[in-house]
Parts: C-alpha cells; sequence; structure tokens
C-alpha cells in the first residue's frame, strides 16, 4: 500500500536515531569520560538492551543534542546544524502527537536529517538521500497523473469524438449483470460473512475471489509483504490502509483472509507474480 507522509517521517526518524547514536554517545565520551551516563541521566531518562546497550530514541538524542550543544556539540558543529536539530526536534514532537503531514512536511524532514547525518559523516544519510529521491518520484508521477488527467477531462468536453466506440462494444459486463442477478448488497464485501462461511461464491471462495480480483500496485505490495511475514521475513508488521470510502480496504483483508486460509497460493490466479518476486515459500499452515 501507498505510504502516507507520516509513515515517511516515521520511517525518517528512525533512520536518524541509527546515525546519530553513535555520534552522540561518541561525542559525550570524549567530553565527560565515564561520568557520560550520569549526565545523561540527568537530562533523558535511560533504558537498556540485552548487554548493556543504551535503547535510544530520537527525541533523547535530538535533546541531549540541544541541551548539551554549548558543552559537547559545539566543538564539532556549527549553527546550520544546531538549527537543524531545534527543527527536527519541532517535527518530531508533532509526529508523537499524531500530527498531520504534507508532503512538503515529509520532504523537509528528510533534507534536514539528510543535512545533519551529512554533517556527522553517519553512513545513514545515504538511505535518507534514497528515502528522498522515492518522495521526489512519487510527486512527480502524482502531478504528472493530475496533468493528464486534466488533459483527458478536457478533451471529451463538448461534442464526443466520433471514432469513440460505445462502452458495451469494448466490455463485457459480467454474467450476473446482464442477467439482471446481480445485487447491490452482494457488492458490498463483508470480512464477517466470509469468516462466518455466508458470504456469496465470489468473495467466499478464494479462488473465485482472486479470480475477480485486479492485482493493483497497492494490493501487490500489501500482498507481497504478508507473504513474506507469515514466510518469516523481517518485515514491517504494521500496515495502515488508507483509503476513502470504498477505495478497497475490506476487499484487501479478504485477501488476506484467503491468503492465510490454508489454500495452496500457486492456485490463486494472479499471486504467481507476487510469489515470484517474495522469493520465499510461505507456510502451509497459519
Amino acid at each position: 500500500m501507498a505510504m502516507s507522509n507520516r509513515e515517511r517521517v516515521g520511517r525518517t526518524l528512525d533512520i536518524l536515531k541509527d546515525g546519530l547514536a553513535p555520534f552522540v554517545e561518541r561525542e559525550l565520551k570524549a567530553t565527560y569520560g565515564d561520568k557520560w551516563i550520569g549526565i545523561t541521566n540527568g537530562i533523558v531518562p535511560e533504558r537498556r538492551e540485552t548487554g548493556g546497550k543504551i535503547d535510544w530514541d530520537i527525541q533523547a538524542l535530538l535533546r541531549l543534542m540541544w541541551d548539551q550543544w554549548n558543552d559537547v556539540f559545539k566543538k564539532t558543529l556549527g549553527h546550520m546544524e544546531r538549527s537543524l536539530v531545534s527543527e527536527l526536534r519541532t517535527f518530531r514532537n508533532k509526529w508523537a502527537h499524531q500530527e498531520a503531514f504534507t508532503l512538503d512536511d515529509a520532504y523537509r524532514v528528510m533534507d534536514s536529517a539528510e543535512r545533519l547525518l551529512r554533517a556527522i559523516s553517519a553512513p545513514e544519510a545515504d538511505e535518507v538521500q534514497r528515502e528522498k529521491m522515492e518522495l521526489q518520484r512519487t510527486r512527480y508521477e502524482e502531478q504528472a497523473r493530475r496533468k493528464y488527467q486534466r488533459v483527458a477531462a478536457t478533451s471529451v468536453q463538448g461534442t464526443p469524438l466520433s471514432d469513440l466506440l460505445p462502452w458495451r462494444e469494448i466490455v463485457t459486463p459480467h454474467p450476473d449483470v446482464t442477467s439482471g442477478r446481480y445485487a447491490q448488497a452482494e457488492f458490498a464485501a463483508d470480512l464477517s460473512q466470509v469468516y462466518r462461511g455466508e458470504a456469496t461464491p465470489e468473495y467466499q471462495d478464494p479462488r473465485e475471489f482472486y479470480y475477480r480480483t485486479f492485482i493493483t500496485e497497492g494490493l501487490r505490495r500489501l500482498l507481497l509483504g504478508t507473504i513474506q511475514r507469515l514466510a518469516g521475513e523481517a518485515v514491517d508488521p504494521i500496515i495502515q490502509l488508507q483509503t476513502n470510502f470504498g477505495g478497497g480496504k475490506t476487499h484487501s483483508l479478504i485477501a488476506l483472509y484467503h491468503l492465510a486460509a490454508g489454500v495452496n497460493l500457486v492456485d490463486l490466479p494472479g499471486l504467481e507474480p507476487v510469489l515470484k518476486e517474495a522469493g520465499v515459500k510461505p507456510p502451509k499452515e497459519v
């Protein structure tokens, strides 16, 4: 599924944390020696992982850099980097309070994070740069799509084109539509009916469901991540389905239900390319 701007910001903050942690620890040790942990305890709470390694979060790292700027970080960084720390603290607080982010906000966070990581020679800067380039590509594609839609809408205004065929000669409706058996209530997907075994065949039967389902790019990503997760791969376990009403959230959930219902996945129409891309063998039982 498409990543939201808030998810992009969260991912960037995670990368920033990984890049800042070694630098912050190194600079604190260089200034305070063995007393550096005691100094940090007075500013931010300390958490540890197995083996005594501190499990920093980005809020703690940025606060330490801000509060210890004059005594520690001013020695290696300049005014511009301090401004970046301040800005990133503001964005992190917005993210923590579930505030919305625009695409421009997400790009700004990525750009500021990359600049700060470059200033400390952290290799994670390259990863943020890739995320930023991907966001730019998404922006350009969206702009091109909107431009195309405007042109397409303008081209069909007024008198129809003389060589435009009727839709009935291009698309053949499904038999349940042409026969009059189509029911609006059956068209609305219902996951609970599928779970209880009470849904109509086009939703209840996994093969029939996938036969009638066009696997969009968003659905492909969802299925790909789920297959890899079920196979034990380290992929994101939480996915937010963010679409408008009628955007396919329930349809996606039914697709996942059938994916984990014990059916041989290679028998499901349209899944073969997804399985090949996943590169894993999903478990037979979930």
